[in-house]
């Protein structure tokens, strides 16, 4: 029997202190030491005065009769007989207890408490009346929070052990809504709950392939546990600890077989759990090799959005792999990523909008994958999205924008449709991935001279240039490398660089930066700068040669080779050569050498053949074992490298030979 005095009726079947068998300690541990463990949540909490003020509003509303009604079944509840508490639990299901002040009705009256207490008893009956207004009432957040408070989570995992697939699947239900509280998922993890979750959607493949009408009733049970598993699940990956323990208890097979399901209601939510877990490396690859990317991509074509859009944004973060790039093609993926963004309806969804984007962005980093975006107009429509609000959006497409200018017919596309005026205004903003995409896509465009003529006229080197004092070091790295090919191409480049009011001061100034990106970058803008005889004068007054002295020990192919480029550039000024030799910047950059780069090499051999102008350096370089490497690179199929190296060897011998009739000379005499 349920029913007791309604004096104990809040204690009532509820064991002091219990400790139930899948979570020790689960009363002992304190609460907050558990928040403060779980650290890793995706969820954002409402603020409590925002919680408040619904609440003052929901009540302050004309109290309908359902509340009064709704708290008399409570009543009845705590201090009826078993009977009656059936028939009430039935009865609360009548009302819509999804209306806030339906819950209410339930918590002002202790209802909340009567509800977990039912979950230990015996009778499976009142345990699943229990937990189907549990299931509804648990859409409030402060019940959520409420359940977890009075340690319900146990209980309802303890649940998941029963033999009755309904019971199963509601308590899978309630814990979907309730496991949107972190510390939710912080306990059904610590209670066992994850591995008996994931045995729920272990289903034979026959019934997620046959549809709804033509299912047996116990097949349609076993579905629809199937279903309330994928939700409760899709809830749990807000945690990394969780989708770890998700991972471990064999969640990869079990998905890639639902992705195959015809039921929409049990993909949508497996299907936002592959996206969640899709940030994780361990999930990325065994998404690719459980072969999920073409179930993925056939979801795409589908006509719910919300299954649109988690799909597409998991291509978005399993495409950094290039091997999930070419999956995504060969299964016929981009096509379906264009039609979304080309459709107008989708403009407002934003969510969808990003994650298609994001798709395409990543798997245009593959070249095939460019060629058969070219077939779609895929830069036509992503220009059309450059005046989109959102800065996500944004990011995406002027980053999927930056990998197809790689190629000279998109940049002629781009300047056709209309782009670079759009990209331009851009770099107003104030987003650092987009300002990066940004500097990325105009690089390549830089290299076509009749988008260069456009990017003149836009005033878009010094936009560019202002990146450089950005604070993100992405930001100017990028921009960095942007001006490299804007001061090539531009019509009078050594005017324009003047032209720009400290613009040579903030460039050498980022020579004291500590990322090395940003310092590679820099150089290459220092060498590409310094062509010009008045500015390489100007830099060199700003001690230029002082500040790439002091970076020459870098072990960083990528630093080494463009920091070679920029001291080949300044060498040749003044004094330079000799100063840079004294500086002893010789036998550092002679063991560039040794690099297996064939670029480091290249600009290495070009900074040495400077550097032998000095008597003084070809005798350290001679010292330092250059000879050896310098005959290797006259072997190189490199014609710059040949006669860089030939230059410096024959510097090095024209020294030797002088020496050679000095001595004679002195013998001689």
């Amino acid at each position: 029997m349920i029913g007791t005095s309604s004096g104990t009726s809040h204690n009532r079947g509820r064991k002091p202190k219990e400790q139930c068998g899948s979570c020790p300690n689960r009363f002992s541990k304190d609460k907050r030491q558990v928040a403060a463990d779980e650290s890793d949540t995706t969820e954002v909490e409402s603020s409590t005065d925002e919680e408040d003020r619904w609440k003052e509003v929901a009540r302050a509303a004309e109290i309908p009769a359902d509340y009064y009604n709704i708290q008399k079944l409570v009543k009845y509840i705590k201090a009826g007989n078993q009977t009656a508490t059936i028939v009430s639990l039935c009865c609360l299901k009548d009302y819509d207890l999804s209306t806030q002040i339906n819950q209410f009705a339930i918590s002002d009256i202790g209802g909340l408490d009567v509800l977990v207490n039912i979950l230990e008893c015996s009778d499976t009956k009142c345990c699943l009346g229990a937990l189907t207004v549990l299931s509804d009432i648990t859409l409030n957040i402060d019940i959520r929070k409420t359940i977890v408070d009075l340690d319900g989570i146990p209980l309802i995992v303890d649940i998941l052990n029963s033999s009755m697939k309904d019971l199963k699947t509601m308590a899978a239900e309630t814990l979907a809504n309730v496991c949107k509280v972190r510390l939710a998922r912080k306990y059904v993890r610590t209670c066992g709950g994850i591995p008996k979750l994931v045995d729920l959607i272990d289903i034979k493949l026959s019934i997620l392939k046959t549809p709804r009408d033509q299912l047996s009733p116990d097949d349609l049970e076993s579905l629809d546990m199937t279903r309330a598993g994928a939700r409760a699940l899709f809830t749990l990956a807000d945690s990394k600890h969780n989708m770890e323990q998700m991972r471990k208890s064999g969640i990869v097979p079990l998905m890639a077989q639902l992705l195959k399901s015809c039921h929409i209601d049990v993909v949508i939510p497996i299907m936002g759990t592959v996206r969640k877990c899709s940030s994780e490396p361990k999930f990325q690859l065994a998404i690719t090799t459980e072969g999920m990317i073409p179930d993925i991509v056939s979801h795409l074509s589908s006509e719910n959005t919300e299954l649109k859009m988690e799909g597409s944004t998991a291509i978005y973060k399993c495409a950094f792999d290039g091997n999930t790039r070419e999956l995504v093609r060969e299964a016929g993926g981009l096509e379906p990523l264009v039609t979304i963004i080309k459709d107008k309806n989708v403009r407002e969804n934003k969510p969808l909008l990003r994650g298609a984007t994001g798709a395409i962005w990543m798997c245009a980093v593959t070249d095939a994958n460019v060629k058969v975006l070219d077939q779609l107009r895929t830069v036509n429509h992503l220009v059309a999205l450059l005046n989109d609000e959102c800065d996500e959006v944004l990011t995406n497409v002027t980053g999927a924008i930056s990998e197809c200018v790689r190629f000279q017919s998109n940049r002629e596309q781009l300047r056709q449709s209309g782009g670079l005026p759009a990209m331009v205004s851009l770099l107003n903003s104030s987003h650092a991935p987009l300002l990066e995409n940004l500097a990325k896509g105009l690089k390549e465009c830089a290299e076509d001279p009749d988008s260069m003529r456009i990017l003149e006229d836009l005033d878009a080197v010094r936009l560019i240039w202002s990146l450089l004092k950005n604070p993100t070091p992405r930001v100017q790295a990028h921009a960095a490398y942007a001006i490299c090919p804007c001061v090539r191409n531009a019509n009078d480049s050594a005017e324009l660089v003047r032209s720009l009011v400290g613009a040579m001061e903030l460039v050498v100034g980022l020579l004291k930066s500590k990322d090395i990106m940003v310092l590679s970058a820099v150089c290459a803008a220092i060498a590409t700068i310094a062509q010009d005889q008045t500015n390489l004068a100007i830099l060199t007054d700003l001690k230029v040669i002082y500040k790439l002295a002091d970076l020459v020990q870098t072990t960083d192919d990528l630093l080494r080779m463009n920091l070679a480029a920029a001291v080949a550039a300044c060498a040749c000024f003044g004094n330079n050569t000799e100063e840079l030799g004294r500086l002893r910047t010789v036998t550092p950059i002679v063991t560039y050498m040794t690099s297996d780069n064939p670029l480091v090499h290249r600009s290495t051999a070009m900074a040495l053949e400077k550097l032998s102008m000095d008597p003084q350096n070809c005798i350290t370089m001679h010292q330092s074992g250059v000879v050896p490497f310098l005959l290797e690179c006259i072997g190189s199929t490199n014609k710059e490298l040949q006669l860089a190296a030939a230059g410096c060897l024959r510097n090095i011998r024209e020294l030797a030979l002088r020496a050679e009739e000095y001595l004679l000379k002195i013998d001689d005499d």
